[in-house]
């Protein structure tokens, strides 16, 4: 695993608890247009894709970028995985989707210095019905968030395992998508259908989409299989993925059921320091873009 440029100090104020949803702008530096809209997707469900946004946005939260995430998955992961209680997601992404209230209305912020979100709900679920008929259905979650001035250098949508409407509404919004391959046999034929969604999405709604990088989950160095998925997924998509790959790691796991990114509940342990390192190669693939 490659070393990062460095390593992310987590600040000790992590456990502190939020008061303000939307804290003023750092000194000098006002609301911006230009955050960086990252959509993370796989149709596949059990890929290590929400676990990869909540620590992803918490390692770049950890090197001073203010970061989003929209959890735009009616399971809510991200949301119960950053300890956002079922109270405070009454107002939620369905509501920013359909056009029911402002961005700023839905943030709310996490006990992460410089990480918020807006929560999922269970209302998400129908959605995907209630944007059929809709006009401009796959413009909305973009016009939602042009909509206001942007905060943040950063966000992160965390798309459903699905290629639905609210997966075509996250293309259509983001400049980049980040996939989380599991390393398993059936993965190329997953991942090779969705490249096949972000070309037409890319074709029709939004010529600037292009992947940022694909990231290797639940590797596992004793188990030859996945040292020969990696194999095949570099040797079909070359320099897109990424150098670092996230290892099956038990604290990974056990983190979501505290509420917490892994990062924040073991920050010592092999899962935390590879996103720690992912976050790095990405940082560098994006200053890459802005050159």
């Amino acid at each position: 695993m490659p070393a990062a440029d460095s390593t992310p100090t987590v600040d000790a104020t992590l456990d502190s608890t939020p008061t303000d949803p939307i804290p003023a702008p750092e000194e000098g530096r006002g609301p911006s247009m230009d955050a960086r809209i990252i959509a993370v997707a796989n149709q596949k469900g059990g890929v290590g894709k929400t676990t990869t946004t909540i620590n992803l946005a918490t390692a770049l939260a950890a090197v001073r970028k203010r970061v989003l995430i929209i959890d735009l998955d009616p399971q809510g992961n991200a949301s119960t995985g950053l300890g956002v209680d079922r109270k405070q997601r009454d107002r939620n992404a369905y509501h920013l989707v359909m056009n029911e209230t402002t961005l700023s209305q839905v943030t709310i912020a996490t006990p992460i210095p410089g990480l918020f979100i807006v929560p999922s709900g269970t209302d998400l679920s129908g959605a995907e019905i209630e944007l059929v008929p809709a006009e401009r259905r796959e413009y909305h979650l973009k016009d939602a968030l042009a909509a206001e001035p942007r905060n943040f250098d950063y966000i992160l949508i965390d798309c459903p395992p699905a290629l639905g409407l609210l997966t075509i509404n996250a293309f259509v919004a983001a400049q980049a998508v980040l996939v989380p391959l599991q390393c398993e046999f059936f993965a190329l034929e997953g991942v090779s259908q969705l490249v096949r969604t972000i070309e037409r999405v890319r074709h029709v709604f939004n010529p600037n989409l292009e992947i940022q990088g694909i990231v290797l989950t639940m590797f596992d160095r004793r188990n030859n299989l996945s040292d020969m998925v990696a194999a095949d997924v570099r040797q079909h998509f070359g320099d897109k993925v990424y150098q670092t790959v996230i290892p099956r790691n038990v604290r990974v796991s056990e983190a979501p059921s505290h509420g917490k990114p892994v990062m924040i509940y073991d920050m010592h342990c092999a899962g935390a320091q590879a996103y720690i390192h992912l976050a790095s190669e990405v940082l560098r693939r994006e200053r890459q873009v802005v050159v």
